[in-house]
């Protein structure tokens, strides 16, 4: 045998993770769009994975082996998400990311702020309008008045 069998399970866990992953998930493979522009994905991989084992006693002790039966198993788990895209077109590159700090996504998210400038600022102009009605003086007030009200006049 070649080592613990641990190590075999470690070691074809290893194999098989590599598989899975090469520079391709990463950078993936460019595609190119209608107006000649080339778009290649950028991802971010995350990895992980679990091996274990033991080995066992048997209840009647069989000398003929000098090895204790093995019982393993091994798990992995791969994440890919894309986090950027890289644009080429003509002489120009760039990185449009797709995190949360991207532009769109600022503007939808400051929505409310915006909203409750707005909301501040005519709050305070109706406050102003009605605070220059009360500084008006009695002639202007009359004359206000009279432009609004109907006239019976024949």
């Amino acid at each position: 045998m070649d080592g613990h069998p641990i190590e075999n399970l470690l070691k074809s866990t290893m194999e098989n993770l590599k598989e899975m992953i090469d520079v391709n998930t990463i950078v993936g493979d460019a595609v190119e769009s209608k107006d000649g522009s080339l778009v290649i994905p950028i991802s971010k991989v995350s990895f992980g994975f679990a091996s274990g084992g033991s080995e066992f006693n048997l209840q009647h002790e069989d000398m003929s082996k000098p090895e204790y039966p093995f019982g393993g198993g091994s798990g992995a788990g791969v994440t890919v998400k894309p986090v950027a895209f890289l644009v080429t077109k003509g002489e120009s590159i760039r990185l449009m990311s797709l995190d949360q700090n991207n532009a769109c996504e600022k503007v939808i998210d400051s929505i409310p702020q915006i909203m409750d400038l707005l909301r501040g600022m005519i709050c305070s102009k109706n406050k102003k309008d009605k605070t220059s009605s009360h500084h008006k003086s009695a002639d202007e007030r009359e004359k206000d008045h009279s432009e609004d009200s109907p006239s019976y006049d024949s």
